[in-house]
């Protein structure tokens, strides 16, 4: 059976052949993108992902980024959802690209989009069973600049991570910032839990302002659990008692073990389960 994708409100057969030669986040990698998720049919988090989307355009001196709001967001997913004739349960990736032609200088600052949906089993998060095995990635590091916090189309850092993730058979593995600080990991912020606190890289230390983050620091301020953005040496890794992942897909996901080190997954799961309240 085909399945569909959206492209500047068309439906296309998703094997077809869309983009021209001339697109320019094909070619410069001149655009960003959003993962989001759909559990029984509600997209989770619209509006966090809508502000994130509006910020990351506006950095990036698009054109239009009011149009593409929260409304937008949920009509588009809905849209697709009914046409691949899915369950409700589904993660979807829109990818914005500035649409002039022209070399380096855009012509325009119009954009152009693209939604793809993948169904998912799972009606809600859940934690992953058997915890995580993570090191870290430190032959090239994230610079800390104004679009740091954005995903952009410029993945080439996590497209080398992820490599060396699976030539050493890990689930995620760290990625550091040009000062040697604990950024994020491949696919996912990250939070470590030491002497019962809770930390996770501030925003200034380069890592994405994930919507799944922004969830997690808000659920610890209802509950008043202590979290703390800071600059997070990597060191820390051997002497934490928790580890764990978020994003916005996959929710959060403890790490079971960096070496020899072994870790527990008591907040992961506390959190896991606020979380799931959320929906």
């Amino acid at each position: 059976m085909s399945t569909y994708i959206l492209f500047n409100d068309e439906f296309f057969a998703s094997e077809q052949a869309v983009i021209k030669a001339s697109n320019r986040g094909f070619k410069f990698g001149d655009g960003l993108f959003e993962s989001m998720r759909m559990c029984n049919g509600k997209l989770q988090f619209a509006e966090q992902h809508a502000d994130r989307l509006k910020a990351g355009m506006k950095a990036l001196k698009m054109e239009g980024h009011a149009l593409l709001d929260e409304y937008f967001l949920r009509q588009k997913t809905a849209e697709l959802l009914k046409k691949n004739k899915l369950n409700g349960n589904v993660r979807f990736r829109l990818s914005i690209y500035r649409d002039g032609e022209g070399l380096y200088t855009p012509q325009s600052n119009k954009v152009g989009y693209l939604l793809e949906s993948i169904p998912l089993e799972q009606t809600q998060y859940e934690l992953n069973q058997k915890g995580l095995i993570i090191d870290v990635y430190d032959d090239l590091t994230k610079q800390i600049d104004k679009l740091a916090n954005f995903k952009t189309s410029n993945s080439l850092l996590y497209v080398m991570a992820a490599l060396f993730q699976k030539q050493h058979r890990l689930d995620e593995a760290m990625i550091l910032n040009q000062n040697g600080f604990l950024c994020e990991s491949t696919s996912s912020n990250l939070f470590v839990v030491y002497q019962n606190q809770i930390y996770t890289p501030a925003l200034s230390e380069g890592c994405v302002a994930g919507v799944m983050r922004s969830v997690v620091l808000k659920l610890a301020k209802m509950y008043n659990l202590p979290l703390i953005e800071a600059q997070i040496n990597p060191d820390i890794l051997n002497e934490a008692e928790e580890v764990f992942v978020t994003n916005a897909t996959s929710g959060i996901r403890w790490v079971m073990g960096y070496g020899k080190k072994r870790y527990f997954n008591e907040v992961a799961k506390d959190l896991s389960s606020k979380l799931n309240g959320l929906i």
